[in-house]
């Protein structure tokens, strides 16, 4: 029986972070929960067995279940019947599966019949859920839409909606629409107010993910005249109460057992979530580093599985008269693979760390005033959370796919068939640098941590820690390739010129990722020796991304920018 937990050393080895045990202290509040559920822990190792015993719940879950029908899913996929979805047979196995076994709603409160899990081990559990199929964790994953309402909807939208989460309800965000992608300014489905106070939806939203769930959360016009952000709402609509229908769903590359929806408001009810004219400008952007956070696990999943599949198949394939993980063309593309995902998810959990401790915060100044030194480490904690998102999202979705890519090359001709799984891992992971945020947006929220400097005091803050003298080494080179960044962010401050500087953002936020990753990596070796392998391939592999960079903005002059611009 296979456990997708248990079998993978590195998720344990992230879920022992030293950061735990501040994370797990502020999410239970001194362990108050004990005296009020039996399944509550009394104290930081009982957290953290609970921790461990459910996600490996989940390992097993995903290695017997879902693992096992996710071909049978990528084939069948749902389909609309009388305006509604109908999953595959698989999907519903899946999802009766877990919520048998109590996985929705894990990050909720225990008082709206949640797990009160942090961020950190439930995106892990995402990650294991995406190494078996990338298309249920997207139905899986939307139960983090109940965190919106949890921080912005009033007490008895809590009460009424959480629950049903947490009891296996499904979730949606209906943000896009046909002439609104990311410009998300641009939505235009109208809410209405009756006279009675109560709201109506009416027009139409596409490509929403799991679009037929349960309870959705919509981004709705509801200011009448209005054109931009400023005008728009969030609303509640719950699937009993009719009004919405599914015009069809999306014919896709990959995720084909997640529904992509094209979905019809007419007079459908609704609750206001929040206050009015704070849709986009707080809410969707909450929603969004949730989603975005999300997706970074997704891509991690997929890497892994990624990997292993190409680490099997090179194993066992002879060609030649030996195995061709024997041919070092072979094996180097194997070891860089490997140490993208290491990376990637040293990366991915790094960022979660930092999200829990200021979600933790938030939660806490809703029941006291924080003290001054609480609020300057909530402030801490929440730049470097809005810092890193879009790092573990952007670059880990790229890494993602170029571990798929890699792997349908090991493959050779065989990859490029349906018989094996490594087709439909190369065209699931198409869409993680896509979706929630494309890449290039993505460098678009980053770069402002480039040009503040929160990327370059961070890379300062890994250079003070003690490594052992092993990987001296690897710190110095490090060092080395951090003054070239901070050279290159100079070179091109220097200039100001904002579309030289949008020009050259991808270089910038990629060179600080890359040496961002290197010193986590370098963080993991000091606590677990196996990483140090994976340590040396990224480096020196990132080192030479580094200086190609560099080496483009050292040697570029800014008046020859239009030459690249149409």
């Amino acid at each position: 029986m296979a456990n997708f937990y248990t079998d993978n050393p590195a998720l344990k080895h992230h879920l022992q972070h030293p950061l735990m045990e501040k994370i797990v202290a502020l999410k239970e509040r001194d362990f108050a929960d004990a005296s009020k559920y039996d399944y509550a822990p009394q104290d930081f190792a009982d957290a953290m067995d609970s921790y461990d015993r459910v996600l490996e719940v989940v390992g097993e879950i995903c290695g017997d279940t879902i693992a096992e029908n996710a071909e049978d899913v990528d084939h069948q996929g749902p389909h609309v019947e009388n305006g509604r979805v109908v999953y595959a047979d698989g999907t519903k196995r899946n999802l009766d599966a877990c919520r048998k076994a109590g996985l929705m709603g894990m990050a909720m409160p225990r008082r709206l019949g949640g797990l009160n899990f942090p961020i950190t081990p439930y995106i892990m559990a995402a990650d294991i859920v995406s190494r078996a199929d990338a298309g249920f964790e997207n139905l899986w994953g939307l139960q983090d839409c109940a965190e919106t309402i949890y921080e912005f909807a009033d007490e008895d939208q809590k009460q009424r909606y959480i629950p049903r989460v947490c009891e296996g309800e499904t979730m949606s965000m209906d943000l896009t629409e046909p002439d609104a992608g990311s410009d998300l300014q641009s939505v235009m489905l109208k809410a209405s107010q009756k006279e009675d106070g109560s709201w109506v939806l009416n027009g139409v939203k596409r490509f929403i993910t799991n679009g037929d769930s349960d309870i959705h959360l919509v981004l709705a016009r509801s200011e009448e005249g209005s054109k931009d952000g400023r005008g728009l709402s969030m609303f509640i609509y719950d699937k009993r109460n009719g009004g919405v229908t599914v015009r069809r769903i999306e014919n896709k590359m990959g995720i084909k057992g997640s529904p992509t929806c094209e979905l019809v408001f007419k007079d459908a009810p609704a609750e206001l979530c929040g206050s009015r004219r704070l849709g986009l400008i707080k809410y969707v952007m909450a929603l969004m580093n949730g989603a975005r956070l999300g997706i970074a696990a997704q891509s991690v999943g997929i890497s892994e599985v990624a990997y292993r599949e190409a680490l099997a198949y090179a194993k066992d394939r002879k060609q030649f008269g030996k195995a061709i993980i024997e041919f070092p063309a072979v094996a180097e593309i194997l070891s860089v693979m490997k140490a993208k995902l290491d990376a990637s998810r040293s990366l991915l959990y790094a960022c979660a760390r930092y999200v829990d401790i200021y979600k933790a915060y938030d939660d806490i100044a809703k029941e006291r005033s924080l003290t001054p030194e609480e609020k300057q480490e909530a402030k801490k904690y929440s730049r470097l959370a809005d810092a890193f998102t879009p790092l573990a999202k952007g670059l880990g979705s790229e890494f993602c796919n170029q571990n798929a890519y890699d792997c349908i090359q090991i493959h050779g001709g065989s990859g490029f068939m349906k018989d094996y799984a490594c087709e439909r891992v190369y065209r699931d992971a198409r869409i993680t640098s896509i979706y929630e945020g494309t890449t290039q947006l993505q460098v678009v929220a980053a770069i402002r941590h480039v040009t503040t400097g929160t990327y370059l005091d961070q890379i300062h803050a890994y250079q003070e820690a003690q490594v052992c003298a092993e990987d001296e080494g690897m710190k110095n080179t490090l060092a080395f390739m951090a003054q070239q960044y901070a050279d290159a962010v100079q070179a091109v401050t220097g200039v100001k010129n904002p579309q030289y500087m949008d020009f050259m953002a991808r270089r910038l936020v990629e060179m600080a990722g890359y040496i961002i990753m290197g010193y986590l990596m370098l963080e993991d070796t000091q606590r677990e020796a196996s990483f140090r392998r994976s340590l040396h391939v990224f480096v020196n592999w990132a080192q030479a991304e580094v200086a190609k960079h560099a080496d483009f903005i050292g040697n570029f002059r800014p008046e020859e920018i239009e030459n690249y611009l149409y």
